[in-house]
């Protein structure tokens, strides 16, 4: 286990250059006093293992120095293959490329996990976008995805719900979901989301920007995701839901929706239950979400989205009387 540990830890110091003992520490799930006895025992051995004292300081490895490590094991290489999805890498203009560094990989895997390794390319696929959605193929993509690997501005013609705007960007990171692409983009000393689909123009700048020494991109889209369903659910609806409602309540709605709707664990007389569910901004909103449970959802409250919904359904009812009596 120790010896595994030390080999995390060169590891580690050699792909980000430097890392704190707390940052090891968390890496290898021990405690920071392990690690400093690790690292003792590790320049007591000759690798130069070096502190850098300060606010920015941590360990680091002495320059040039290299950890040669060949062996793989077997979850490993697996997982390296795993990585290599064709259909993004496609839309960055890197399937070549990838299908190269994987072909290199086989060839420097021991023979003993070339078939495991194998196996794992014909027996998992990744479908990234959701059921009966199809993958966007943004014209600006490759664009987008050069600026954000070289570090340099963009100028882009963008497409929002309140019209067309140029924006120059500061490209910090790509986000596939669902099948789409998203760009988190500083404007103006704040990050924004722009989907690439909706780029409708995009001029590549040379000059470069500084990259804010501590963005994040996964903390960022995963806060940014979580804003955006939040500022589109901001009110509740209390409802009565049948047996079969609350399946299909479970089965339509977000995540986001069904993870933060409040259900009774007691049903009423009739078997049904009570919940109380976030709901979009508008009445029109709020009840097109609803009405496909159809009839196994009743709303008591708030009594504009029950009046919005009773109308809806009696504009329904008159429009399908007629096509009856013809």
């Amino acid at each position: 286990m120790r010896a595994s540990r030390m080999l995390s830890i060169l590891t580690t110091l050699q792909a980000k250059g430097r890392a704190t003992a707390p940052e090891l520490a968390e890496a290898c799930e021990v405690s920071v006093r392990t690690i400093y006895r690790d690292i003792d025992a590790l320049s007591a051995s000759g690798v130069p293992v070096y502190a850098d004292r300060g606010a920015d300081g941590g360990y680091r490895l002495l320059d040039g120095y290299r950890v040669r490590l060949n062996g793989l094991s077997q979850s490993e290489a697996g997982a390296l293959f795993l990585a290599g999805l064709p259909g993004p890498a496609a839309a960055l203009g890197l399937d070549a490329a990838m299908i190269a560094g994987q072909n290199k990989l086989m060839a420097a895997l021991p023979a003993n996990l070339r078939d495991d390794a194998a196996r794992m390319q014909e027996r998992f696929h990744l479908d990234a976008p959701g059921w009966f959605g199809e993958s966007e193929e943004p014209a600006h993509l490759r664009a987008v995805a050069g600026a954000v690997l070289r570090g340099t501005l963009i100028d882009i013609r963008y497409e929002s719900w309140r019209g067309q705007k140029r924006r120059r960007v500061a490209p910090l990171g790509l986000v596939l979901k669902g099948g789409s692409w998203y760009l988190a983009g500083q404007v103006d000393r704040s990050v924004r989301t722009y989907r690439i689909s909706r780029v409708l123009d995009c001029t590549a700048l040379d000059d470069s920007f500084k990259r804010p020494a501590d963005f994040d991109l996964a903390a960022y889209w995963q806060s940014a995701t979580l804003r955006m369903e939040a500022e589109l659910h901001p009110n509740l609806a209390t409802v009565r839901l049948s047996p079969l409602g609350v399946k299909l309540l479970n089965a339509l709605s977000q995540p986001y929706v069904r993870t933060r709707t409040q259900l009774d664990d007691v049903a009423d007389a009739d078997g049904w239950r009570t919940a109380r569910i976030p709901i979009g901004r508008t009445c029109w909103h709020a009840a097109a979400e609803l009405l496909r449970l159809g009839p196994e959802v009743e709303v008591l409250y708030p009594t504009d989205l029950r009046d919005t919904i009773a109308e809806m359904a009696r504009a329904m009812a008159a429009r399908y009387a007629k096509a009856l009596t013809r």
